[in-house]
């Protein structure tokens, strides 16, 4: 039996859910400027509710949510101050939570048509720099090509730090599970076993299509007798279609509730997946229902 490590859900929604200031483009990142106790309220509600991971606000600090101007002259310093809001939550606490660095996509979620490599690795670079003093492991959250995940592990080979890359996958249920860039996640993970990541998660993508990209993990890390810590944080939205427009329109929620996100969770713990959240949509009542279960395997294996 794998035991689950929990990590927390949403910021972003959760920041529009608890009343922080929450709008297009900055998404965020506004509450980071505005009201970083906000930020702090946030993370304490996933922390309350069972999270032994919380990951850093540093979603919207690149230019596709700042802009250029102001990403120029505080990108760095907002991803540092977004650092340092995380880790003063954990101490806090006084609780026992990782704090997980963020590389974002740097031309925003699901568009890796617009990826270029170079300016994508010295934005990841600058955030990489920013949050490391400050974190315990690292996360490069919604990657959607294997190119995004080539440039974001050259920037992680610096840390010792655990580092895990996280992929979108394209929001329809197929067989073999494939990356928003249509490349298959069989192929991602064998790029991944090339570089120093400890492991392969999937994020802001419909559970149902988190299954059959776990199998597909599977599948390659027992061919090259590798292993890859898995971890899952779907979101909660309705599927979204190739050439979504991520800065246009706030994506409607499906609203699933913790009961339901745990039968997923269930299967994905069954395949392997040991690290355990939830994206855009997941809230601390869901955490909270991980934990329980979470806590609940635990005392099995004891018993």
């Amino acid at each position: 039996m794998t035991k689950v490590t929990i990590l927390d859900g949403g910021m972003g929604r959760e920041l529009k859910r608890i009343g922080a200031p929450f709008s297009q483009p900055l998404w965020s990142a506004q509450a980071l400027i505005e009201s970083p106790k906000h930020v702090a309220q946030a993370h304490l509600g996933f922390i309350e509710a069972g999270a032994e991971i919380i990951t850093v606000n540093s979603y919207a600090c690149v230019p596709f949510h700042l802009g250029e101007e102001l990403y120029a002259e505080q990108g760095a310093q907002l991803a540092e101050k977004a650092a340092k809001i995380a880790r003063d939550t954990v101490t806090e606490s006084q609780k026992e939570v990782l704090v997980a660095g963020s590389i974002p996509p740097a031309f925003g979620s699901y568009r890796p048509d617009l990826f270029e490599a170079q300016k994508a690795l010295e934005i990841s670079d600058t955030l990489f720099k920013a949050q490391e003093p400050h974190v315990d492991i690292w996360l490069a959250e919604t990657v959607a090509s294997i190119a995004e995940a080539k440039v974001i592990t050259q920037v992680l080979s610096k840390t010792d730090k655990p580092s895990y890359i996280s992929y979108t996958l394209i929001d329809e249920v197929d067989e073999p599970a494939r990356l928003r860039s249509g490349e298959l996640v069989t192929d991602a993970v064998a790029q991944l076993l090339k570089t120093n990541a400890s492991g392969i998660f999937f994020n802001c993508s419909i559970p149902e299509v988190v299954e059959q990209a776990i199998k597909d993990v599977n599948q390659v890390l027992e061919k090259a007798g590798k292993t890859l810590t898995i971890g899952v944080f779907a979101n909660s939205f309705t599927p979204i279609k190739s050439g979504h427009q991520a800065n246009d329109t706030i994506q409607e929620l499906r609203n699933f509730s913790p009961v339901e996100y745990l039968e997923f969770a269930k299967t994905w713990q069954a395949l392997g997946a040991s690290i355990i959240g939830g994206c855009c949509g997941i809230e601390p009542s869901h955490i909270q229902e991980l934990a329980a279960w979470s806590d609940s395997l635990v005392n099995e294996m004891e018993q």
